[in-house]
């Protein structure tokens, strides 16, 4: 097949001699979870994170004109997740027959569209944690800079790093056809293809800008700005720390399991850890449970960083009341929309933060 890689000799950085060689009865119970639950799983996860940052980016859209820098970056962190999900039923498709069937241009695709928004994802949620930082410890600067034609430009910036950073994805992702040695000939859409540095890549883009990176920008920012938060007087305080915990406990939860086991994967390629059947379908089986885990976390930005906050939940409410008149939902309190001029955990922390 022409643009497809057909090999067996890449034993080191590539599993797909190992489904060959091992033992059908080491890996059959993968290949039922792999075949029934995955694609299901794919599903779920594609329906509710399309659903909840789809909404997002309606509310945002139709609210543009009093749009500020907050909710430009809640739009573009939901328009990366959208990216992102947009690939899962691809995947969920390939993962329940066994074969990649949408051609070499798709996979290729894909694998490039998988990989940037990933990454724009994570960068823009670094993003709105350094402007959450700024509001709080430099309140009365912040506001020279924080401007729309600001976050345009850092916006702009965040996607075109994101495309420079995944140019190899799209390049390297390619079909790939299983050794002869399998029972029947099979085409799979892989992630690395035959190159043994893009893998090598990917994995340092995935464990280091996918979580050390964010998670020390969490940390060093979000430990000066709790103390900040408790030395002020307002009943709100707690709630708002225990949301800015939640963020980073979420975060690494979500993501350091599938972080670890794709580096013990690293390791056993590289001969660091001894190689087996039963070391390789173990780690195989934990990086497919693992990544269902990480790929979830995308469900839960729009309630992280949008739902919380009491103006965008409003303006939701508005927008599901017209589309479905059926349906009532409740409301606490009815709060106009001009009474709040942020939106976000971010925007409510700095209005308990100066006002009080």
């Amino acid at each position: 097949m022409e643009g497809s890689t057909y090999y067996c000799d890449y034993y080191n950085y590539t599993n797909i001699c190992l489904d060959a060689l091992c033992d059908y009865e080491s890996i059959s119970d993968f290949a039922t979870f792999s075949a029934v639950f995955l694609p299901i799983l794919y599903i779920l996860v594609f329906i509710v994170g399309f659903v909840g940052n789809g909404l997002v980016v309606c509310v945002l859209l139709k609210h543009c004109h009093k749009s500020n820098l907050t909710d430009l970056c809640l739009f573009n962190l939901s328009v990366s997740d959208l990216l992102f999900l947009l690939t899962l039923p691809l995947h969920a498709h390939a993962t329940a027959v066994s074969q990649w069937v949408f051609g070499n241009f798709l996979c290729h695709i894909s694998g490039g569209l998988r990989n940037m928004g990933f990454i724009s994802s994570v960068l823009f949620m670094v993003l709105m944690t350094l402007d959450r930082y700024v509001l709080i410890q430099h309140a009365q600067q912040a506001s020279k800079y924080r401007t729309m034609k600001t976050g345009m430009v850092l916006s702009v910036s965040v996607w075109v790093l994101s495309l420079c950073l995944s140019l190899p994805a799209f390049v390297f992702t390619q079909e790939v056809i299983t050794p002869e040695v399998v029972t029947s000939e099979r085409i799979t859409c892989e992630p690395y293809g035959d190159n043994k540095l893009w893998f090598e890549y990917s994995i340092f883009v995935t464990n280091i800008l996918g979580l050390v990176f964010p998670l020390s920008v969490m940390v060093a920012c979000y430990s000066r700005v709790i103390p900040t938060l408790m030395k002020i007087r307002s009943v709100k305080k707690h709630r708002i720390v225990k949301v800015i915990i939640s963020i980073m406990v979420m975060f690494f939860l979500f993501w350091a399991p599938y972080n670890i086991t794709i580096f013990l994967d690293f390791l056993r390629m590289e001969g660091v850890l001894t190689d087996s059947c039963e070391l390789y379908t173990n780690l195989r089986l934990s990086t497919f449970v693992t990544e269902i885990i990480a790929f979830s976390h995308c469900c839960l930005n729009p309630i992280i960083y949008a739902f919380v906050g009491q103006r965008f939940m409003k303006r939701s409410q508005v927008m599901l009341r017209k589309m479905l008149p059926g349906i009532r939902f409740s409301s606490s309190r009815d709060l106009s929309d001009s009474s709040f001029r942020m939106s976000s955990v971010t925007s409510r922390t700095l209005v308990t933060t100066t006002a009080m």
